[in-house]
């Protein structure tokens, strides 16, 4: 795909389509957001420029740096951007792509054939954005600087013969830059995790590539180097899950595209599947994703008819059916200049020509190694023969519980203490845990938009099981109906009835137990609660502390010991502190003033950063593996706070 020698990469190359000036009055067209996740938006346009040229071939080292001084640095050893004068526009190539939008060398497909950037404006949007921006380049022994100012030089590209960025290499680009604070108005902090499991997906995906990032604000230092592209990948996913077979490769380049896919099926009940662009993830998945799809399915349907006819099949499998278990990623690399993506963050590929080539690539494949290896392909059309029965038993279930009238309010749960208001954007749902709870719940609530659903027990754990099993735990079918979107392949989001929903449960090890127990069926069988921000943990006081008329909640040990000193230190008075164990322990009046007032209390959103951590996460920690939980337990117990 690198075509190396075919490629040249002079002043020639840098095409320009217009100028800045927009950038800096509308950050978010071009970085989507001026929170964090734009500082991490920015941070990676610099490094998907270095990762251009390892795609291309031409670089095998990326550093990343987080200065103390809040600047952000990258360095790699590729060819560097041009720095000889423009022949049309008559001033040095880096300052073209540094100062005018729209100027790069991903215009021109002599110079990359494939790019992960955004667009080619990567470089000059951060630079338009930063209070300060660097840029080094080293070339045949000579070294090249250029320093910006919100976007302006400060000076022309000169040579000189002192590096101020340090680089660890002698040819290449180093660019550093400072986020504006007039721009990123929250914070100029990225988020550091993110960043690493970025790193390390990209790390992935292109192979024999060195990276390195240094934190120097927690003196953290990470490399990744892998040499098995996205087999290493697939087996990452799956590692602490037992799989059904070794990982099915497929390698296929046409033209100017070139398709990449890893299969591999697993014992859970789950699905992990990942879709990529030029390294770009795209989360929404896409053409791409739908071809896949499409011929996996009709690939099994099509051994399957061959090899037991209908005997084993009351009908044909869906896509449903072999979803179950599937661990896959599908990468494809192509030229930048015909990417079409659907949203200005490039998470949807759209290019429908994708669709054709990865559906006849990937169904060719499979058609020709489930012939060659029966083994594997009895195994996995076994599995999803499994899933297709456990689906058509789980339809059964979910019909006979959510027929005609059970959404309405006269069917919706006896125990349920609903709210009055009806507009779900109002609405509260708070699932508390225990009766006596939800009775000091029930009472302290604003009744006009917060309801109260108590849970008794420790819940289903609904890791690996099927949805006619979910749905016979009554309280998981209490839960399902009352918050009256449904559930399983036919969940209707638009019925959900409220828009927040707040897992309150006590302060202590069975609390936190049973909080995991809602998360993982939240996240196992109605994800999109999750994924559009509507399911929160509230946090209950862990202390009162009281001396006469003097009250105060404590939320964490830091939080009481700052009290004591700021409020009690000078009387010289030892207060009354109370640990609360449950939220039995508080009256209904404590209740909604500490935890339950919009005003008061503290809430923390349930979101998913990492899907491929948190899907790693619950099944190591909810799964049957008992070796991959025993290793956690034992690694972290030093960590464990136990409040006995």
């Amino acid at each position: 795909m690198s075509q190396s020698s075919k490629l040249s990469y002079g002043a020639e190359s840098i095409v320009v389509l217009e100028g800045l000036e927009p950038v800096r009055k509308r950050p978010g067209m071009y970085i989507g957001t001026t929170s964090q996740d734009g500082i991490n938006h920015c941070l990676n346009e610099i490094i998907d420029n270095a990762i251009d040229e390892a795609l291309a071939g031409f670089c095998h080292h990326i550093v990343i740096k987080i200065e103390g001084n809040n600047y952000l640095s990258v360095f790699d050893d590729g060819r560097g951007i041009p720095v000889e004068i423009h022949p049309k526009y008559k001033i040095s190539a880096m300052e073209l792509a540094l100062t005018k939008l729209h100027a790069g060398g991903k215009f021109n497909t002599s110079a990359y054939k494939i790019s992960g950037g955004l667009h080619g404006v990567g470089a000059s949007v951060v630079n338009a954005l930063s209070e300060h921006m660097i840029v080094e380049v080293g070339k045949n022994g000579r070294l090249y600087r250029q320093e910006y100012k919100r976007g302006a030089p400060l000076y022309s590209v000169r040579k000189v013969t002192r590096s101020l960025l340090n680089s660890p290499f002698k040819n290449g680009t180093s660019v550093s830059f400072l986020p504006d604070k007039e721009i990123f108005k929250e914070t100029i902090e990225t988020n550091y995790s993110t960043l690493k499991k970025q790193i390390k997906e990209r790390a992935y995906l292109i192979d024999k590539v060195y990276f390195k990032i240094f934190n120097e604000k927690i003196q953290e230092k990470h490399a990744f180097y892998f040499d098995g592209g996205i087999l290493s990948l697939i087996k990452d996913i799956n590692r602490d899950k037992k799989t059904v077979h070794e990982p099915i490769y497929i390698k296929k380049s046409l033209e100017d595209k070139e398709v990449e896919v890893a299969i591999q099926y697993n014992d859970s009940i789950a699905e992990a599947v990942y879709s990529f662009v030029n390294v770009i993830n795209t989360h929404e998945g896409g053409t791409h994703l739908t071809g896949f799809r499409t011929a996996l399915t009709k690939a099994v349907n099509s051994y399957a008819k061959k090899e037991f006819g209908t005997k084993n099949n009351d009908e044909t499998f869906t896509g449903e059916d072999v979803k179950e278990g599937l661990a896959a990623i599908v990468y494809i690399k192509m030229p930048s200049t015909n990417l079409q993506f659907e949203g200005q963050t490039k998470s949807k590929l759209g290019n429908s020509e994708v669709q054709t080539l990865v559906q006849q690539t990937v169904f060719d494949f499979l058609e020709m190694y489930f012939e060659e290896n029966p083994k594997v392909a009895k195994e996995i059309v076994s599995k999803i023969y499994l899933a297709q029965k456990a689906r058509l038993a789980a339809k059964a279930a979910k019909e006979a519980v959510l027929r005609k009238g059970a959404l309405e309010g006269a069917s919706l749960p006896g125990k349920l203490a609903d709210c009055q208001e009806k507009n779900a954007s109002l609405c509260e749902l708070f699932i508390v845990e225990g009766d006596s709870a939800g009775g000091s719940a029930k009472q302290g609530r604003d009744r006009k938009f917060q309801a109260i659903l108590p849970l008794r027990g420790k819940i289903l754990n609904t890791e690996r099981a099927y949805l006619d099993k979910v749905l016979s735990f009554k309280e998981l079918k209490d839960l399902v109906i009352a918050l009256g979107m449904g559930i399983g392949e036919n969940v209707d989001y638009q019925k959900l009835r409220y828009h927040k929903i707040i897992i309150m449960t006590d302060a202590d090890v069975d609390g936190e137990h049973i909080m995991t127990l809602i998360l993982t069926f939240f996240y196992r069988h109605l994800p999109d609660v999750i994924q559009k921000g509507h399911l929160y943990v509230a946090q209950p006081p862990l202390y009162k502390i009281q001396q006469g008329k003097q009250l105060h909640y404590a939320y964490s040990d830091q939080e009481k010991d700052g009290i004591l000193k700021s409020k009690f230190s000078v009387s010289s008075h030892t207060p009354t502190i109370q640990r609360y164990k449950g939220l039995g322990e508080m009256n209904p009046d404590q209740l909604w003033q500490t935890t339950m007032n919009p005003e008061n209390r503290l809430l923390k959103q349930v979101t998913i950063n990492d899907a491929q951590e948190t899907n790693h996460v619950f099944s190591m920690l909810m799964g049957e593996e008992v070796p991959p939980r025993k290793k956690f337990i034992v690694t972290h117990a030093k960590l464990a706070t136990l409040d006995i």
